[in-house]
């Protein structure tokens, strides 16, 4: 498993992995709402955030975008969820930083559990604007 700084030329995959893995996990959203999304995607959020990508011998199979203490993203490719990658990332942000804040969608229950396993505690309970979907601020802190 090899993380870096991501490169310019790899925005494309990462909105892909990020379009494909949003389709799955938030299956309870529209998907036209994620494909609305993906302009501003590759071009504001990407860009704009501290990102690294993972990968194994061949390809990124995922990345991580963080603004200050913020994680604004966490994506696996869905052929390489399950591998450790996205708890190596975890892992690679935790060690920059003091504490680490996100929000979560309650319905992916998927994510819900692996960040409580990964030490964040559910804050409070918010409701997303855009989609209307309940959401967990959830937060950790270095011990």
């Amino acid at each position: 498993m090899n993380i870096r700084s991501n490169k310019n030329t790899e925005v494309n995959k990462l909105v892909e992995i990020w379009y494909e893995g949003s389709l799955i996990a938030h299956d309870f959203i529209d998907k036209n709402y994620w494909k609305s999304q993906q302009t501003e995607m590759e071009e504001k959020y990407i860009p704009m955030s501290e990102t690294y990508v993972v990968s194994n011998e061949k390809d990124v199979v995922g990345f991580v975008s963080i603004m200050d203490n913020y994680l604004a993203a966490l994506f696996i490719d869905v052929k390489h969820q399950g591998g450790g990658y996205g708890k190596g990332l975890l892992d690679f942000i935790k060690r920059q930083r003091e504490n680490i804040q996100l929000k979560v969608y309650k319905r992916n229950k998927k994510a819900v559990d692996f960040y409580l396993k990964n030490g964040f505690v559910i804050k409070e309970e918010t409701l997303d604007e855009q989609t209307s979907e309940e959401e967990f601020l959830m937060e950790w802190e270095k011990g």
